[in-house]
């Protein structure tokens, strides 16, 4: 009798496991308690409403920028438009979206490019299109890929993919994980920077290294470049320069850029000519994208500009937090704007006492969540535009604060 081999996402969507860290959402993360202890009193969560007017109300938050007021978006994305004299598209087909596909595609470094409606559907694409082309339905990757953690093993489900998780956990994808693979690989999906390492990155040399290993294997390169953005102040390259050897690039439109929603993928002509197919067989060629377009065309060379100071920032920020010896950052020193840090107690308790620091001092903190190690809890931070003009001094005060108050 045939045994079916589950893959690694099949396995995780079939049992519910979490692997690593703690995979809730932020606002599930905060607002899901544990069950209370005998003899306590369960801790009063407050409604989404009310989480989201002591965000809104922050003056600086470590987890990204407050949402957009919806009304004040659309109006400057109108605006926006009449002033650059675009137009709308129908069905993908326009002046706005193939002008911005092409500013994309060549700031990348590519021929062509294809807007899609999300990530999933982009990296879903691309990694349809190399399985038929390859006759091989292998592709390898890093254990907490979005493939693998955040698509509901849409790969596996829709298009009978096999993920080979290729590395461990604790580092980046590279070249002799490809190399010493026992299954032979159709395409690799590597993410840059990798989001729950903490926005690691490979050196500039191995990941030259693991672009010339899949191609003399002959396995195609795809890049999950979600954040892609956030890696050229680490690599001091331009951002072609990075994707040169990938035969193909997503990159988000919404991560960094907060625009409406989004993604670009990007490739030789003959690949975007298949992902448009692929685009109308998903369900995605919706009859006006331009809003989403516009709202990402109209921020794009802005929010790259700020980035060098940003990550300058995150790295200065995230040492100022390591003096306290109660505090640990991964990585150290920062790569990209953002860091994870790591601290023992619990997330429960945690969580509250950051939601009534934050309304006490209009400092948005994060969220915590547990890990696989008992008693150490995490929190993903970011260095974005929305911290404002809070010092570093204050931000350091506030952890030491939440760490005294909450022992």
């Amino acid at each position: 009798m045939s045994q079916h081999r589950f893959s690694r996402s099949e396995f995780l969507s079939l049992t519910g496991m979490l692997a690593g860290t703690a995979l809730l959402s932020p606002v599930a993360r905060a607002a899901t308690p544990a069950p209370p202890k005998a003899g306590k009193t369960a801790p009063t969560w407050p409604t989404r409403a009310e989480f989201d007017a002591i965000r809104r109300a922050c003056r600086g938050s470590l987890s990204g920028k407050v949402a957009q007021d919806p009304a004040a978006e659309l109006i400057a994305i109108g605006e926006w438009m009449k002033g650059q004299g675009v137009g709308g598209d129908f069905y993908g087909q326009g002046a706005l979206i193939e002008s911005f596909e092409k500013k994309l595609a060549t700031m990348l470094g590519f021929p062509a490019g294809c807007y899609m409606p999300t990530g999933t559907m982009a990296q879903l694409s691309a990694l349809r299109i190399y399985a038929d082309a390859r006759g091989n339905r292998n592709v390898g990757l890093h254990p907490s890929s979005h493939h693998v953690l955040h698509e509901d093993s849409s790969h596996v489900v829709l298009h009978g993919l096999r993920d080979v998780i290729l590395s461990p956990w604790t580092r980046p994808l590279l070249a002799a994980d490809v190399r010493d693979s026992p299954d032979a690989l159709g395409s690799v999906s590597v993410e840059l920077p990798v989001r729950w390492l903490g926005g690691q990155l490979q050196t500039w040399e191995q990941l030259e290294e693991l672009k010339r290993t899949c191609r003399d294997k002959g396995v195609k390169l795809h890049m999950d470049g979600a954040r892609l953005w956030e890696c050229q102040p680490f690599y001091g390259r331009p951002l072609a320069d990075i994707c040169r050897g990938f035969d193909s690039v997503y990159v988000s439109l919404y991560k960094r850029i907060d625009a409406l929603g989004g993604a670009m993928l990007v490739g030789s002509e003959d690949f975007i000519r298949e992902a448009r197919v692929w685009r109308h067989r998903h369900g995605g060629n919706l009859f006006h994208h331009y809003p989403y377009v516009a709202s990402a065309a109209m921020r794009l060379d802005g929010a790259l500009t700020g980035l060098p100071a940003l990550v300058r920032r995150a790295k200065a920020l995230s040492e100022a937090l390591a003096a306290d010896p109660r505090l640990t950052v991964n990585p150290r020193p920062a790569q990209t704007n953002m860091f994870r840090l790591f601290l023992r107690g619990d997330a429960q308790a945690l969580s509250l006492r950051a939601l009534t620091l934050a309304k006490e001092s209009r400092l948005w903190l994060g969220h915590f969540g547990p890990t696989r190690v008992p008693g150490i809890v995490d929190a993903e931070l970011e260095v974005t535009e929305g911290l404002g003009d809070v010092t570093d001094a204050e931000v350091a005060q506030a952890f030491r604060r939440l760490l005294d108050e909450a022992a």
